[in-house]
């Protein structure tokens, strides 16, 4: 069983632990090659969980396993109790992902209402909404389309979770293998558009959301600029 759990499984379980280990210990020695090639994997590990807003975790406890695992020492618990303990915590994870869920969705909701409002929004019948910041004089993408494109995105408090402009590349993709919402927007907007995009949660990633930085049930914030199209399959 906790072979068959995987590592997406045990990093979801893991976001309800409540125990942090406030203190690392400063003083391990980091004179020799083994010890800095083992404080870069720790680096590492450490890195990813907290890339899935993973920080409240019993660091010791973590270390522990680590260490009988790699040293192939009998486990301090029974398979019975962890696998216990990792389904525990994820009853708890869903239930705490189907509230935030719900308080996303409202807030969202309240967003796109005050939002629809301001002066050079427009909505569609999708509820997607858009505004022009500058207009393109192109032709229009179609589904099977690849196109080129720079884009922000953001949370509605402002958060930035992706960049193509922090990258210095383009994008490039298919315009029918995005979200729905950019899929609707990106066939209204010419080439040399630039706009922004008010996604709702329904449009864009619903509950699943790809990341923890991206909520369940958020809507999304896109500065879009379409560069260029490279026809499909006609």
């Amino acid at each position: 069983m906790l072979k068959q759990l995987g590592i997406s499984t045990l990093l979801l379980s893991l976001t309800t632990l409540s125990y942090a280990a406030n203190e690392t210990p400063n003083n391990v020695p980091l004179n020799d090659e083994s010890a800095k090639v083992s404080y870069g994997l720790g680096i590492n590990i450490g890195t990813g969980l907290r890339a899935q807003g993973l920080q409240n975790i019993n660091v010791d406890a973590l270390s522990a396993g680590i260490s009988d695992s790699i040293n192939e020492k009998p486990l301090r618990i029974s398979e019975d109790e962890l696998n216990k303990a990792f389904a525990s915590m994820q009853e708890q994870y869903k239930a705490e992902q189907q509230v935030q869920a719900q308080q996303n969705l409202q807030s969202s909701k309240n967003f796109l209402d005050q939002n629809k409002k301001m002066e050079g929004v427009k909505t569609t019948a999708t509820g997607l909404q858009y505004k022009v910041i500058k207009a393109g004089d192109g032709p229009l993408p179609k589904k099977d389309d690849t196109v080129v494109v720079q884009y922000r995105g953001k949370l509605a408090d402002g958060t930035e979770f992706d960049s193509s402009y922090e990258r210095n590349e383009p994008a490039e993709f298919r315009v029918d293998q995005v979200i729905p919402g950019w899929t609707e927007a990106l066939q209204l907007m010419p080439v040399g558009s630039k706009w922004e995009l008010f996604i709702p949660a329904d449009l864009a990633y619903g509950e699943n959301s790809p990341s923890p930085v991206i909520p369940p049930n958020s809507m999304l914030i896109f500065d879009v600029e379409l560069l260029e199209i490279k026809k499909g399959k006609s």
